[in-house]
């Protein structure tokens, strides 16, 4: 197809699309680039117009009417549940009498997890995806185009098409091929070994944790996480992102692909957290607790995290983005990406010039937080 002219178009929504012609573009690695995923924010009314974030996927149809490549985004009227923070380039665009919204917004909402965005079957397609996201900032005069949490390897092709590249870093645990929790922690210093089975022992003194996936989660199970859900969103954010149908729809849809950690108190849920499982990785997602019990939230969503990626053969756990405090529980620094076209010559300078200063700030922070990890020295 890579000689052949191209034509991309705009979904009214994933959910308009055919779940398995989605899918082939997406594959299966990736739990949040799945049709069921996707859908479920819409159909939930998480990801709407209303919600400031209207879907205007991009696909590229194959001569037979599937899907042949596909992008997620969304037109965005604010920066909210992006998790990678332009604030400042909005206020700065606005004083010298910019719009800065509307804006496109390439991404999985409200998920700081990095991955593919440019979702080709044909590999030739990926650059027609980026020019045609482009095409729509321009046609409806949009300031910019954001595609946040990209993979490592989709970096070279959005810096071919002269976009801005953007550094930040997460933290994620590697599995070594440990066998189990123990071995995990013989790796590490006497000292932070000690630490971490002291934490373990005091978090879950007179709790007990409770493993549910698939067919076993129920609808209790969900009522009781997202009044953990609640709590936390309404601190960190004012009000939480996702609604309570959001849930459901996951849990009916994508059940095997979810794990909910429980910590009970007398058979009675009291925190827990969110993890969706992915073909090589466990990816942490949300959390909350009713209760104040020192270390509980290591315990629920870091150490319980690793067991389970031990015993089944994951390679990585992806605790979510931030938090510096992961790094003495043997979550290492990684780097993730995000690319940023920007429409004014004006303000496409003056951020280059900030990325750049960003970007060698992010390197010297990651080589630096990595002598800080707690593994013996070798």
């Amino acid at each position: 197809m890579s000689g052949e002219p191209v034509t991309a178009r705009i979904g009214d929504g994933v959910a308009s699309f055919e779940p398995d012609s989605w899918d082939r573009c997406a594959g299966s690695a990736d739990p949040f680039l799945s049709h069921a995923f996707l859908s479920a924010l819409e159909q939930s009314g998480s990801a709407t117009v209303r919600t400031g974030w209207q879907p205007v996927p991009i696909a590229i149809d194959a001569p037979d009417g599937s899907v042949a490549a596909a992008m997620p985004a969304y037109v965005k009227s604010h920066s909210q549940g992006e998790y990678v923070f332009d604030h400042g380039w909005a206020d700065a665009y606005e004083r010298a009498g910019g719009l800065y919204y509307p804006k496109l917004q390439i991404a999985v909402p409200f998920t700081p997890v990095p991955g593919r965005r440019l979702l080709a079957r044909d590999p030739t397609l990926a650059p027609a995806l980026i020019g045609a996201a482009e095409a729509l900032v321009r046609r409806h005069h949009l300031s910019s185009a954001h595609a946040t949490f990209i993979a490592p390897e989709e970096v070279p092709l959005f810096q071919r098409a002269g976009w801005l590249i953007r550094v930040d870093s997460q933290f994620h645990w590697r599995n070594e091929g440990y066998g189990d929790f123990e071995e995990f922690l013989a790796c590490l210093s006497s000292r932070k070994r000690k630490a971490i089975r002291k934490e373990r022992s005091s978090a879950l003194e007179g709790l007990i944790v409770e493993q549910v996936s698939g067919a076993a989660i129920t609808e209790a199970h969900w009522d009781s996480f997202w009044a953990f859900y609640q709590d936390t969103g309404g601190r960190k954010w004012g009000r939480p992102y996702l609604t309570r149908r959001f849930f459901s729809l996951l849990g009916e849809r994508m059940a095997d692909r979810v794990l909910l950690v429980f910590a009970m108190r007398d058979g009675v849920p009291v925190a827990g957290a969110l993890n969706l499982i992915g073909a090589d990785r466990l990816y942490g997602r949300y959390w909350g607790s009713l209760i104040e019990v020192p270390h509980l939230h290591f315990e629920i969503c870091y150490y319980q995290a690793i067991d389970f990626a031990i015993a089944n053969g994951l390679d990585w756990v992806e605790a979510g983005a931030q938090g510096g405090h992961k790094i003495s529980r043997g979550y290492r620094p990684v780097p993730t990406y995000s690319a940023h076209y920007l429409g004014d010559p004006r303000l496409r300078g003056a951020v280059a010039d900030y990325l750049e200063a960003e970007r060698l700030a992010v390197v010297r922070e990651i080589d630096a937080l990595a002598e800080f990890a707690p593994f013996k020295k070798s």
